[in-house]
């Protein structure tokens, strides 16, 4: 997460194969999806995108090409196809060379392939520390922002095996998050000019670690459009909640939602666990795998399955702005 005002830091009923789940999104029952998230799968991607190899993955710097070594391999091994002529979308918000790493897993609606849901997190962070801690100076970033790109990571996997999308889906992986969001300032700019037809953003945003609340998650800008409401309603359960601490520090202006909203003034919000009191590593030194909490992201990827199947799939856009 861009850094802000100096601020320091299921279970599901497995009932219906997944070739079913198309024909459930018509309803307005909650979606029950079979395929499991693996708790396996999870931990492996998040250790390595942060592992001191990738010396804390800073835009431009070899740890980020490394990085985005890895997340052009996943999406190649999952089937996941470029959306451009190659994965990697190079910046031109930025004077070293830089890019973000884009999928696409297409719609199987004639018409309302042409629509797109982006799906996104930053695999950017902050490099190296000058001073350090005990001897540690590199700042690997697992909640931030590893933890919301291995979310992303699993979620292109399910859609590529699934293929249950009417509309077309972008898995977008972005660098310069931590420089100004120029990242998805780049890419925004860029499939506006191409007259991108964009239903919904839903960015995520440092999920490693579960809060303490009557609810999973909060989302930025929570007033702005119903993507809340309709999250809980296809999930039925108490998903998406609200969380005074985002609107105080206007994190709805600081991660890479905000860019498309600006530009395209459709619902593009973050969804976060990280609530200012379950985690003391913000920009630090021991945001490290160590520090993450596994089974609450897998359960957290799980628990959003049936939300995002039920946007990119029903006929009419439910999700709008109210704002």
């Amino acid at each position: 997460m861009k850094k802000f005002f100096l601020l320091l830091p299921f279970f599901f009923l497995c009932c219906k194969p997944i070739s079913s789940i198309v024909n459930d999104t018509a309803t307005n029952e909650p979606l029950s999806i079979a395929y499991r998230i693996k708790e396996n799968d999870v931990a492996k991607t998040l250790k390595y995108l942060a592992s001191d190899d990738l010396e804390g993955r800073e835009t431009g710097k070899a740890g980020m090409v490394k990085a985005a070594d890895y997340l052009e391999q996943f999406f190649k091994d999952n089937n996941v196809k470029p959306y451009f002529k190659s994965y990697r979308d190079t910046l031109s918000t930025f004077k070293e060379t830089a890019f973000n790493v884009v999928g696409v897993v297409e719609g199987n609606d004639p018409v309302l392939k042409n629509e797109f849901i982006i799906l996104s997190a930053h695999y950017d962070h902050i490099g190296l520390d000058k001073k350090g801690v005990n001897g540690d100076f590199i700042n690997n970033g697992a909640n931030d922002d590893a933890s919301g790109t291995t979310a992303v990571a699993e979620m292109a996997k399910y859609f590529s095996i699934a293929k249950n999308n009417k509309r077309s889906i972008l898995f977008v992986f972005f660098a310069g998050e931590e420089k100004g969001l120029l990242g998805s300032k780049h890419l925004a700019k860029k499939l506006k000019a191409q007259d991108f037809k964009l239903y919904a953003q839903f960015n995520i945003e440092m999920i490693g670690v579960p809060m303490k609340r009557d609810y999973l998650a909060y989302i930025t800008g929570f007033d702005k459009s119903n993507m809340a409401a309709k999250i809980n309603e296809y999930t039925g359960k108490n998903t998406i909640g609200f969380l005074p601490k985002e609107a105080e520090y206007k994190l709805f202006y600081r991660s890479d939602n905000y860019s498309f909203y600006e530009l395209f003034k459709v619902p593009c919000q973050s969804v976060s666990t990280f609530d200012f009191e379950n985690f003391e590593f913000y920009h630090h030194v021991s945001d490290d795998f160590s520090a993450m909490d596994i089974p609450h992201m897998t359960s957290f990827i799980q628990e959003l399955l049936p939300a995002v199947t039920k946007m990119a799939n029903t006929p009419t856009k439910e999700i709008i702005m109210l704002k």
